[in-house]
């Protein structure tokens, strides 16, 4: 049964590291990246998964409880992994 993770913190190096392990150990599940892009995250860590139709990108901070509530239900994700700290 495939499921949609929701990953915070995904840009940053311990986010994106599991990103990608993730991607490639169950490539029937849905990854969203979410983060904030702030001095930890980069974009580039990321670059090989753009264009993937199991991955998406949300450039949003997990402060905002109504973009990550939206985001939550337009994906209908089933799995938070939780990386993002500040």
């Amino acid at each position: 049964m495939s499921k949609t993770l929701l990953v915070t913190g995904a840009a940053g190096f311990i986010g994106a590291n599991f990103v990608h392990y993730w991607a490639r150990s169950h490539p029937q599940d849905r990854l969203i990246a979410y983060d904030a892009l702030t001095y930890a995250g980069n974009l580039a860590n990321l670059d090989s998964l753009q264009g993937q139709p199991n991955f998406s990108f949300v450039h949003a901070d997990i402060c905002d409880y109504d973009r990550v509530l939206a985001t939550l239900r337009e994906h209908a994700v089933d799995t938070v992994v939780h990386f993002a700290a500040e």
